[in-house]
């Protein structure tokens, strides 16, 4: 009897085991299968408007399913909306707008490589438009480029880039190569600009033509990094490539301006308040004044606590302050240094965080005296998109404009440099993006959430009044093929009054009656904001959701657009990446969840979101068990110059080896993967390595795995997503 018990017994587990596994195969099927499976199911989604002649009329292809399109003409005056096929039933036909659509919407992006990126030149005299075509063929507008301006743009080797005219005509299509390419924007497509000479010391010559700034700085020594190419494809053996890599508190360059005098003479422009920048090229541009009585340049001193617009007397080399920024924390230069000259008036408007929030500012140039603030409140300036110097008019994104809609949804407004007649034009509750028409009397505005497709709306740029809806995508097929709906939720953070905002995504086949371990996708570098406001398959957390995972992504204080105080929480405290608020966050979640088990959280994140993934169990492991860190700047000592000085400030003190994950190696508790790529040009992969032997050496268990050929973001190759979803799944689900 005792025997046939024990059989049954082990049958039975047999059987339980054997079903599990065909559950967890079921489970690795549904997310690899997810890219594919949800690819080309969004329809109505997308307007991209091609303007006539008479700037009252456009036109528009149309996904309406799978593999079927239209073509829509419509009146901005009226709204009236046609289709093709009652324009061919009144014997109109516009053969050449099909022509020039089709060209552009048989190339998009069909692979990703490496990290690489473009610079534009824009010869043109006006603006242009700059969208990322992706895999589906959708164009995702990446902003424009200025006429007469330049442009650096990242991009991944593969994906296929799109230029078109303001009024929707195309210019160019790019595809991005493995090095970083620099194009001539012309009008006859795009042509690569010569190899570039090395930047001339030269900064700027008088309109009148008395004079000329030039620039001078004693050499510093460089900061090499080598890396290793163990398994080149052209040969046996390994290479070695050298990167030119400066990390915080090496030496950078102090610029000495002179100014030559026509008749050769020679002035050094004094340096009682430029005396200690944050320069790494060695070199200062400047802008003049009409008149060439003087110049303007910044002076951004290194720590980024103090910024200086400066002018030069351009006969004596005398200095004076135009604007003055100081912070007890740090001044997002990289981020919210914008100005507009307004030289016909002797005016500059300036962005300043001086009262909290990001706002405008309008300056008395002569003076340097501010006349007066131009936008207030406890809302953020995202984005100045036009300034109208004949009707002194401003035209900005802006968040945060009402209590009940999400703070980092972006609004179109409109504002007088004297401060008055502010408007809010667009309208509905979700992230707005906006396409002018080329008269700017009317402007598309498609807007979306996280958890609603896009509305794309025809408004009058006057007074943001609705002419019409031109569309409102479909998403039903894209939900019927198993991707849920992503959950905007809230919870107040650390001090019991400030709202978190994130997101939380379910497996499509999701028990309400089962426990569900919570894997968190972590970013929580400084310079944004990163869960996600624009409708979007979401492809990688809906990936590890289909696992069998509940996947949330939030944004902890230390992050952006959320005013000073809530960005200031980062300041040499990158370590803290807003855990108290996300334990926080999740933890009301589960509550209304009871199928969220707290008893099982991981979380993954690459780069700035490597470290803090590490993090999670060196300081939170009594919350967090799993974690998966990829590509991490683990040690801010290590990683690029300009993006860790930029938080945790300068020279460099305890702050930065408090922030380490290699000096706290030994706190580590918990299970861990950390993943490189050999080739990683973003972040030093010593980084990573230095991490590896701190673990070592205090005798901790880990697992480690270089991606050997990859760059940044080494994890979402094919072989390192694979290796973080089974690390997950082996570790949270034993």
């Amino acid at each position: 009897m005792t025997g046939k018990i024990i059989l049954r017994t082990a049958i039975f587990f047999f059987c339980l085991v054997f079903l599990s596994l065909q559950i967890r195969a079921a489970d690795f099927d549904a997310a690899l299968s997810f890219p594919k499976r949800t690819e080309n199911k969004v329809f109505r989604s997308r307007v991209n408007a091609h303007w006539l002649p008479d700037g009252k009329t456009f036109w528009y292809r149309l996904q309406t399913g799978p593999k079927s399109y239209e073509y829509v003409l419509i009146n901005a005056e009226n709204g009236k909306r046609q289709t093709a096929a009652e324009l061919k039933a009144l014997g109109i036909t516009s053969p050449e707008a099909k022509t020039s659509v089709m060209k552009i919407e048989l190339r998009r992006t069909k692979f990703s490589g490496e990290s690489s990126g473009f610079k534009f030149i824009n010869q043109l005299g006006e603006d242009v438009d700059l969208f990322w075509i992706n895999q589906e063929g959708e164009h995702i507008r990446y902003g424009g480029i200025r006429a007469g301006s330049e442009r650096e743009q990242h991009s991944i080797e593969g994906h296929v880039w799109l230029i078109t005219s303001l009024t929707g005509e195309p210019l160019a299509v790019v595809e991005a190569e493995a090095t970083v390419k620099t194009l001539i924007i012309d009008g006859k497509g795009l042509k690569k600009a010569e190899e570039e000479p090395k930047k001339p010391q030269m900064s700027g010559k008088s309109p009148d033509g008395s004079c000329t700034v030039t620039c001078e700085a004693d050499a510093v020594p460089r900061r090499n990094v080598t890396i290793v190419e163990s398994s080149p494809k052209e040969g046996l053996q390994p290479k070695t490539m050298v990167i030119d890599y400066i990390k915080p508190g090496d030496p950078l360059p102090k610029p000495q301006l002179v100014i030559k005098q026509a008749d050769g003479q020679k002035i050094r422009v004094l340096r009682d308040l430029y005396e200690n920048p944050f320069n790494t090229e060695g070199r200062i541009d400047v802008t003049w004044s009409p008149d060439s009585s003087e110049f303007y340049f910044d002076y951004n001193q290194r720590g980024h606590e103090l910024y200086r617009i400066l002018a030069a007397n351009a006969k004596t080399g005398a200095v004076r302050v135009v604007v003055e920024e100081t912070s007890k924390t740090f001044i997002h230069y990289s981020g919210k240094s914008w100005r507009h000259w307004l030289h016909s008036s002797g005016e500059l408007i300036w962005m300043s965080e001086r009262d909290g929030w990001c706002h405008l500012w309008l300056y008395d140039v002569k003076t340097g005296k501010p006349k007066h603030q131009i936008t207030k409140g406890a809302w953020p300036v995202r984005e100045v998109l036009r300034v109208d110097e004949a009707t002194r008019e401003i035209w900005f994104m802006a968040s945060g404009l009402k209590a009940s809609e999400d703070p980092y949804h972006e609004h179109l407004c409109r504002i007088k440099m004297d401060g008055s007649d502010f408007l809010q034009l667009t309208a509905g509750d979700g992230n707005h993006r906006v396409e002018f028409s080329p008269k700017r009397d009317f402007f598309i505005d498609t807007w979306s959430r996280a958890d609603h497709p896009p509305v794309s709306e025809l408004r009058r740029s006057s007074d943001g009044s609705l002419v019409g809806v031109l569309e409102k995508a479909d998403a039903s097929a894209l939900l019927a093929a198993g991707c849920t709906m992503p959950e905007r939720f809230v919870a107040k953070g650390r001090d019991g009054k400030t709202d978190i905002h994130g997101v939380i995504i379910t497996p499509s086949n999701l028990d309400p009656a089962k426990k569900y371990p919570i894997v968190e996708d972590i970013y929580a570098g400084p310079h944004g904001a990163f869960a996600p406001k624009d409708f979007d398959r979401q492809v990688r957390m809906h990936q590890i959701a289909e696992l069998g995972f509940i996947v949330v992504k939030m944004d902890g204080m230390g992050t952006n657009h959320r005013g000073k105080a809530f960005h200031d929480v980062c300041w040499k405290n990158l370590k803290d990446a807003g855990f108290p608020d996300r334990k926080l966050w999740i933890k009301e979640a589960a509550k209304t969840r009871p199928w969220m088990d707290l008893n099982r959280i991981g979380i993954y994140g690459g780069s700035a979101g490597g470290q803090n993934a590490m993090r999670a169990l060196l300081d939170h492991h009594d919350f967090y068990k799993v974690a998966v860190a990829d590509c991490g700047c683990h040690d801010n000592r290590m990683d690029k110059i300009w993006w860790n000085e930029q938080w945790m400030g300068w020279p460099i003190d305890e702050s930065y080896k408090l922030s380490s994950n290699a000096e706290d190696a030994a706190k580590l508790q918990g299970h861990l993967l950390l993943i490189v790529g050999e080739l990683d040009t973003n972040v030093d992969p010593a980084s990573t390595t230095q991490v590896v032997g701190a673990l070592q050496k205090a005798g901790k268990t880990f697992d480690f795995i270089p991606i050997i050929g990859a760059g940044h973001g080494a994890a979402e190759t094919p072989y390192g997503s694979k290796l973080r979803m089974e690390f997950l799944v082996r570790h949270l689900m034993p």
